[in-house]
Protein backbone atom coordinates (compact mmCIF):
# COMPACT_ATOMS: atom_id res chain seq x y z
CA UNK A 1 0.00 0.00 0.00
CA UNK A 2 1.28 3.31 -0.88
CA UNK A 3 0.06 7.35 -1.09
CA UNK A 4 -0.69 9.28 -4.16
CA UNK A 5 2.23 12.22 -4.11
CA UNK A 6 1.67 15.63 -5.81
CA UNK A 7 5.12 16.37 -7.59
CA UNK A 8 4.53 20.05 -6.89
CA UNK A 9 6.25 19.79 -3.62
CA UNK A 10 9.40 17.99 -5.06
CA UNK A 11 9.18 20.12 -7.85
CA UNK A 12 10.56 23.97 -6.92
CA UNK A 13 13.47 24.92 -9.30
CA UNK A 14 14.78 28.00 -8.54
CA UNK A 15 18.97 28.63 -7.71
CA UNK A 16 17.55 29.60 -4.03
CA UNK A 17 15.61 26.00 -3.75
CA UNK A 18 18.33 24.14 -5.44
CA UNK A 19 20.91 25.10 -2.71
CA UNK A 20 18.58 24.56 0.02
CA UNK A 21 18.53 21.62 2.74
CA UNK A 22 16.28 20.81 5.35
CA UNK A 23 13.87 23.30 3.87
CA UNK A 24 10.40 20.86 4.43
CA UNK A 25 9.09 23.46 6.37
CA UNK A 26 9.35 25.98 3.77
CA UNK A 27 8.04 23.57 0.71
CA UNK A 28 5.31 22.74 3.27
CA UNK A 29 4.41 26.53 3.19
CA UNK A 30 4.91 26.80 -0.28
CA UNK A 31 2.55 24.00 -1.61
CA UNK A 32 0.09 24.46 1.41
CA UNK A 33 -0.04 28.33 0.62
CA UNK A 34 0.17 28.00 -3.46
CA UNK A 35 3.08 30.25 -3.83
CA UNK A 36 6.48 30.85 -4.79
CA UNK A 37 9.73 29.00 -3.02
CA UNK A 38 11.04 32.47 -2.43
CA UNK A 39 7.98 33.84 -0.50
CA UNK A 40 7.74 31.03 1.52
CA UNK A 41 11.21 30.63 2.60
CA UNK A 42 11.16 34.37 3.62
CA UNK A 43 8.13 33.82 5.42
CA UNK A 44 9.63 30.88 7.30
CA UNK A 45 12.90 32.63 7.69
CA UNK A 46 10.48 36.09 9.60
CA UNK A 47 7.35 33.88 10.90
CA UNK A 48 9.40 30.94 12.30
CA UNK A 49 12.94 31.99 13.03
CA UNK A 50 14.45 29.59 10.39
CA UNK A 51 18.03 29.92 9.60
CA UNK A 52 18.83 28.76 5.76
CA UNK A 53 20.15 25.54 5.27
CA UNK A 54 19.17 24.45 9.28
CA UNK A 55 15.39 23.57 9.28
CA UNK A 56 12.97 24.94 11.56
CA UNK A 57 12.45 24.38 14.97
CA UNK A 58 8.89 22.89 15.75
CA UNK A 59 8.70 24.91 19.30
CA UNK A 60 8.65 28.11 16.76
CA UNK A 61 6.43 26.58 14.58
CA UNK A 62 3.80 25.65 17.44
CA UNK A 63 3.88 29.02 19.17
CA UNK A 64 3.48 31.29 16.14
CA UNK A 65 0.61 28.99 14.27
CA UNK A 66 -1.08 29.59 17.83
CA UNK A 67 -0.66 33.34 17.33
CA UNK A 68 -1.74 33.02 13.78
CA UNK A 69 -4.75 31.35 15.05
CA UNK A 70 -6.28 34.65 16.29
CA UNK A 71 -4.16 36.75 13.97
CA UNK A 72 -4.14 34.69 10.50
CA UNK A 73 -1.28 35.32 7.73
CA UNK A 74 -0.61 36.81 4.53
CA UNK A 75 1.45 35.53 1.76
CA UNK A 76 1.49 37.08 -1.59
CA UNK A 77 -1.47 38.70 -0.78
CA UNK A 78 -3.60 35.48 -0.17
CA UNK A 79 -4.72 35.56 3.47
CA UNK A 80 -5.63 32.81 5.36
CA UNK A 81 -6.67 31.77 8.77
CA UNK A 82 -5.11 29.04 10.42
CA UNK A 83 -6.46 26.94 12.58
CA UNK A 84 -4.47 24.31 15.01
CA UNK A 85 -5.88 20.81 14.84
CA UNK A 86 -6.19 19.34 18.86
CA UNK A 87 -5.95 16.13 20.25
CA UNK A 88 -9.32 14.68 18.83
CA UNK A 89 -8.12 15.17 15.36
CA UNK A 90 -4.49 14.37 15.78
CA UNK A 91 -5.30 10.81 17.77
CA UNK A 92 -7.70 8.12 17.53
CA UNK A 93 -9.53 7.16 20.03
CA UNK A 94 -9.19 2.82 21.49
CA UNK A 95 -10.77 0.93 23.96
CA UNK A 96 -8.38 -1.73 25.32
CA UNK A 97 -8.90 -3.91 28.11
CA UNK A 98 -11.84 -1.76 29.17
CA UNK A 99 -9.89 1.69 29.08
CA UNK A 100 -9.46 4.61 26.89
CA UNK A 101 -6.06 4.95 25.22
CA UNK A 102 -5.25 7.47 22.60
CA UNK A 103 -2.96 6.95 20.00
CA UNK A 104 -0.99 9.01 17.27
CA UNK A 105 -2.97 9.02 13.85
CA UNK A 106 -0.93 7.54 11.31
CA UNK A 107 -0.61 9.56 7.76
CA UNK A 108 -2.81 7.33 6.21
CA UNK A 109 -5.79 7.58 9.31
CA UNK A 110 -5.37 11.53 8.96
CA UNK A 111 -5.63 11.60 5.69
CA UNK A 112 -8.89 9.51 5.19
CA UNK A 113 -10.13 11.83 8.68
CA UNK A 114 -9.34 15.01 6.65
CA UNK A 115 -9.73 14.74 2.77
CA UNK A 116 -11.49 18.02 2.25
CA UNK A 117 -9.08 21.22 3.08
CA UNK A 118 -5.67 22.37 3.42
CA UNK A 119 -3.38 21.24 6.04
CA UNK A 120 0.06 21.75 7.07
CA UNK A 121 1.17 18.14 8.65
CA UNK A 122 4.42 17.68 10.99
CA UNK A 123 5.77 14.00 11.29
CA UNK A 124 8.83 13.51 13.39
CA UNK A 125 11.31 15.93 12.02
CA UNK A 126 9.78 16.63 8.94
CA UNK A 127 7.00 18.62 7.06
CA UNK A 128 4.16 17.90 4.41
CA UNK A 129 1.00 19.26 2.73
CA UNK A 130 -2.06 17.60 2.86
CA UNK A 131 -4.42 18.97 0.31
CA UNK A 132 -7.66 17.87 -0.42
CA UNK A 133 -6.70 13.75 0.34
CA UNK A 134 -3.25 14.43 -1.64
CA UNK A 135 0.20 14.32 0.29
CA UNK A 136 2.67 16.96 -1.06
CA UNK A 137 5.76 15.43 -0.06
CA UNK A 138 8.98 13.94 -1.37
CA UNK A 139 7.99 11.07 -4.00
CA UNK A 140 9.96 8.35 -1.43
CA UNK A 141 7.65 9.16 1.28
CA UNK A 142 4.69 7.39 -1.17
CA UNK A 143 5.50 3.79 0.91
CA UNK A 144 5.34 5.66 4.24
CA UNK A 145 1.21 5.54 5.75
CA UNK A 146 2.10 4.48 8.79
CA UNK A 147 4.20 7.00 9.90
CA UNK A 148 2.43 9.09 13.27
CA UNK A 149 1.10 12.54 12.61
CA UNK A 150 2.88 14.71 15.16
CA UNK A 151 0.51 18.25 14.62
CA UNK A 152 -1.12 19.64 11.80
CA UNK A 153 -2.67 23.03 11.21
CA UNK A 154 -5.41 24.03 8.73
CA UNK A 155 -4.70 26.68 6.48
CA UNK A 156 -8.17 28.56 4.92
CA UNK A 157 -7.97 30.88 2.25
CA UNK A 158 -10.11 34.20 2.95
CA UNK A 159 -12.07 35.52 -0.02
CA UNK A 160 -10.38 38.17 -1.07
CA UNK A 161 -12.56 40.11 -3.25
CA UNK A 162 -13.45 42.96 -0.35
CA UNK A 163 -16.64 43.37 -2.81
CA UNK A 164 -20.10 43.12 -0.44
CA UNK A 165 -22.80 41.37 -2.38
CA UNK A 166 -26.39 42.16 -2.13
CA UNK A 167 -27.85 39.37 -4.13
CA UNK A 168 -26.42 36.15 -3.34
Amino acid sequence: MYLTVNKKYASFDSELARNEKNDCVVRSVASAADITYKTAHNFCKDFFGRTDKRGTNNINIVAQMLKAETSGIELEGKKFSVRVLGKNEIKNRYKLKGEIIYRQKTLKSFIDSHNIGTYMVMRSGHALTVKDGEVYDWKANAFKPTTKVQAAYELIEKDNTGQLSLFD
